[in-house]
């Protein structure tokens, strides 16, 4: 239990706590879970190194037949395209199997790259903090401690001006609702997470419930503050309409990026960026 007056989130060192557990798991949700645990080691095996929830799920904030299914696999080795194709096979079925879950996701990294100091205070950082153990030996035991400070903000989140690019290519090839539905999903969360990753060294403490974050962002930036709550809705319950997107690329995503990196800075480049 949290201490009178620590920031939420924060152990009593200061330190951001792990979020989620599976003793948190909604029971609705728990076969699901324990049949993405069995299929997991039947797909990938001793390829496997160790599995993870995240999202919602493990938080036991998750909203039946509205939520997905988050996981992330570390293999012994680097992804192939055909672990990628075999997660896709993964997620479809557990999606088609299980109506409690909106969608299955699984994101497949390797060992060594959650270990690298490339990316220990950005995937390492995820893994130890916002993933909860399902398989195999826990690789938060071989990273640090995390405070929210702004070397974390930085790694975290400070390659926005990377993504509008991407965003604006996405948005011209979304055609369908659905598409377009995952698009305004996607880009809300991650607007959010950056407004409130760009105020977190200030406020301190962890929380992933985007209301939250859009509240903490816009006690600093209280003429966006509108915004950012705009967006934490369209997180949760996204709609089909361009004209956010168009918003977003034209307006708020450009001026947070600007913004990030006049406080935090840019990123540290990861291979294939442009």
């Amino acid at each position: 239990m949290a201490g009178i007056g620590r920031p939420r989130g924060l152990d009593s060192q200061g330190f951001i706590e792990r979020e989620g557990a599976l003793g948190r798991v909604p029971g609705v949700f728990r076969p699901v879970v324990a049949a993405a645990r069995d299929r997991v080691l039947d797909v990938f095996g001793g390829r496997l190194h160790s599995a993870y929830l995240y999202g919602s799920v493990p938080r036991g904030t998750a909203r039946p037949g509205r939520s997905d299914l988050d996981l992330l696999l570390a293999l012994r080795e680097e992804p192939t395209e055909t672990d990628r194709a075999e997660a896709r096979v993964l997620d479809e079925a557990l999606d088609n199997e299980f109506p409690q879950i909106d969608g299955a996701g699984t994101l497949l990294v390797s060992r060594a790259q959650v270990l690298s100091d490339l990316e220990r205070y950005d995937l390492g950082w995820f893994v130890a903090c916002l993933c909860t153990p399902l398989l195999g030996e826990d690789l938060a035991e071989d990273l640090p401690r995390y405070r929210p400070d702004s070397v974390l903000a930085r790694e975290t989140n400070g390659d926005l001006a990377l993504q509008l690019p991407r965003w604006r290519a996405r948005v011209a090839e979304a055609t369908t609702d659905d598409a377009r539905r995952a698009l305004v999903r996607g880009c809300s969360r991650r607007l959010v997470r950056t407004g409130f990753t760009l105020v977190m060294p200030r406020r301190q403490g962890w929380t992933s419930d985007l209301h939250e974050m859009a509240e903490a962002f816009g006690a600093y930036y209280p003429e966006r503050a509108a915004q950012m709550r705009a967006a934490a809705v369209a997180g949760y319950e996204p709609g089909t309409g361009v004209e956010v997107l168009r918003s977003y690329l034209d307006d708020l995503g450009p001026w947070l990026a600007e913004e990030y990196a006049r406080v935090h800075g840019v990123k540290a480049p990861r291979p294939g960026d442009q």
